[in-house]
């Protein structure tokens, strides 16, 4: 015999994607654990879209933490400042927080002033790059230097993907460093 709870037609999407198909009984236990919250989308057939979970009627008695109270945000600014509003101060200052909020190569552009120069040597990153993936990792790209890396100890290619872009770093390919400066010519 089977119970409203047995039909496994219930989807939500999780961490890792969309999950289901689940009984109503699953996805209960998964609500009350917390792992299907109040925000988590979740559908089952008859469903014309994916709903957060607290908009579902037959799981709000199971959702752990219950329907939050939602309070309004604060009223935004109506004048943002404009982009070049620090150079007024004064034209030789910096931007502000430029150390702490690296921008990247394209944003510096767009502000309308060169990029701060890096500490970082490019012929020093091309000649450690003949070791995989150390000169990008000297020049703050640690996932593509943990890449070059993996690769040449997995299978070897790695060896040439590196020395090709030391190559390409000591040519001037590179033109910033993983923080968004400007490397010297």
């Amino acid at each position: 015999m089977n119970l409203p709870g047995d039909a496994a037609e219930w989807y939500y999407v999780g961490h890792y994607g969309q999950l289901g198909p689940l009984t109503l009984d699953q996805v209960s236990e998964l609500a009350q654990d917390g792992v299907i919250a109040v925000d988590t989308y979740v559908w089952k057939q008859g469903m014309s879209d994916w709903r957060q979970a607290r908009e579902v009627i037959e799981l709000r008695e199971y959702l752990a933490s219950g329907i939050p109270e939602v309070s309004p945000p604060p009223t935004p600014n109506l004048s943002p400042p404009t982009a070049r509003s620090w150079q007024a101060q004064s034209p030789l200052s910096a931007p502000p927080r430029a150390e702490r909020f690296p921008m990247s190569q394209n944003a510096w552009q767009t502000v309308g002033i060169a990029a701060p120069l890096s500490d970082k040597n490019r012929t020093v990153a091309g000649l450690l790059n003949f070791l995989p993936g150390f000169g990008r990792f000297y020049l703050g790209y640690a996932a593509h230097g943990a890449l070059q890396l993996f690769t040449a100890m997995m299978c070897g290619v790695g060896f040439i993907w590196s020395i090709i872009d030391g190559i390409y770093i000591l040519a001037g390919g590179i033109k910033f460093d993983g923080y968004g400066r400007r490397l010297e010519d």
